[in-house]
């Protein structure tokens, strides 16, 4: 009992501290220098962020009264000087700066690493779109690059496995901070194109400050990923967070669950939209086919229910064309030939031998052969002579 009458409670503790400090004048109105680390713009517009040095860290909060001030965004690795005052929140026990102005004092070293980097990768041309792959639009295998604990994993496997409960992941945990983390993520995208594991593959963490996230922005990093065969989808931190990664990356998602969406092909929307273009296909071919029958039924209702014996007339008037001409042909031929035939008998007569008798020529024989020259002769010889009227036989004297 006489513990209990001499204890306060946690609350009374948190807010004994509170007041001294309260009553502090150095820290109700301080001015520190640091570098930005874990920054977060909350939807409320309040801001929330730490404050380090090379050796100790403060958290901050910069309400949104004070915050639409600002002429500038603060980002992880900026450097700054900010005014406010120091207040223990009494809920956590923690005590923080309450931020009411600040102003930049340069970037942090990270971050002008960061930029120095991402510079060099941009001018050598590997953030270029013309290089990156498109993601499969049906993957059957989708490769996983993170850490084997914690929500990252989890919520890809969620999102995927709803969205296409046949999908595969395959997992090749990787530390996705830390030393060495970025040589370990690298011989990871090796090895999975190398052994050709995946349709496409997902290099994913949760949000953290930019020395968390900097396994991602290291060079290593960004070759693995230009030089892989799989198409890559990067979703490391939130959604304001930017590293190397992303930029060279063949697809950039603001989370890991939104890269499991950008991935995997809902196979309900799927089998929708095939739904929707069987439809659309049925009505154009019951369409297609209403046009062809109105225009059939046109085409019967003018040509046979309305004159039902006009296309045979035609058909008989081309039929008796077609026969008068195939007779004129016949009676011009028949007339060609008729004048060639006498022409041919004409020509054959006057080459006849009794044509030349009945001029008053004869034709001379020996032994039935004709005599052309008078030294086929010879005195004695008997000779025929033949007339137009008829034959007489003769002597060589």
């Amino acid at each position: 009992m006489k513990y209990a009458d001499m204890a306060i409670t946690v609350s009374s503790l948190n807010e004994y501290i509170k007041n001294k400090i309260a009553d502090d004048e150095y820290l109700n109105n301080i001015l520190v220098k640091g570098e930005i680390s874990n920054f977060k713009n909350h939807y409320t517009g309040h801001m929330y962020f730490t404050l380090k040095d090379e050796n100790s860290l403060i958290k901050c909060i910069m309400f949104k009264s004070y915050a639409q001030k600002l002429h500038f965004m603060p980002k992880d690795g900026m450097k700054v000087f900010v005014f406010g005052g120091v207040s223990v929140f009494e809920r956590d026990g923690v005590y923080q700066i309450y931020v009411k102005a600040m102003e930049e004092d340069g970037l942090g070293d990270l971050y002008t690493k960061y930029q120095k980097l991402k510079n060099e990768l941009e001018q050598k041309g590997l953030f270029d779109e013309e290089h990156k792959m498109s993601i499969p639009k049906m993957p059957k295998v989708i490769g996983v690059l993170t850490s084997q604990t914690g929500s990252v994993i989890k919520d890809i496997i969620n999102v995927s496995t709803r969205r296409n409960p046949n999908v595969v992941i395959r997992l090749l945990p990787v530390p996705v901070q830390g030393e060495g983390a970025a040589e370990k993520i690298a011989d990871g995208i090796q090895y999975m194109n190398h052994n050709k594991l995946a349709d496409v593959l997902i290099i994913a963490r949760g949000g953290g400050s930019l020395e968390d996230l900097w396994p991602f922005n290291e060079e290593v990093v960004a070759h693995s990923i230009y030089n892989s065969e799989i198409p890559i989808i990067s979703a490391v931190g939130h959604e304001t967070d930017f590293t190397i990664s992303d930029f060279v990356a063949d697809l950039r998602a603001p989370t890991p669950s939104a890269a499991a969406e950008l991935a995997v092909p809902d196979m309900y929307e799927v089998k929708q939209k095939i739904l929707v273009y069987q439809n659309r296909l049925r009505m154009a071919l019951l369409k297609k086919v209403e046009v062809m029958k109105l225009r059939y039924e046109k085409t019967l209702s003018s040509f046979v229910f309305k004159e039902p014996t006009r296309k045979i007339q035609e058909n008989y008037i081309q039929v008796d064309n077609q026969i008068k001409q195939l007779q004129n042909l016949i009676t011009s031929k028949k007339e060609k030939e008729q004048t060639r035939y006498m022409k041919l008998v004409a020509k054959l007569d006057a080459y006849s031998p009794l044509k030349t008798l009945a001029r008053g020529y004869s034709i001379t024989q020996k032994d039935g052969k004709i005599i052309k020259s008078q030294e086929e002769l010879k005195q004695g010889d008997l000779i025929d002579i033949r007339l137009l009227d008829g034959e007489r036989q003769a002597k060589i004297i």
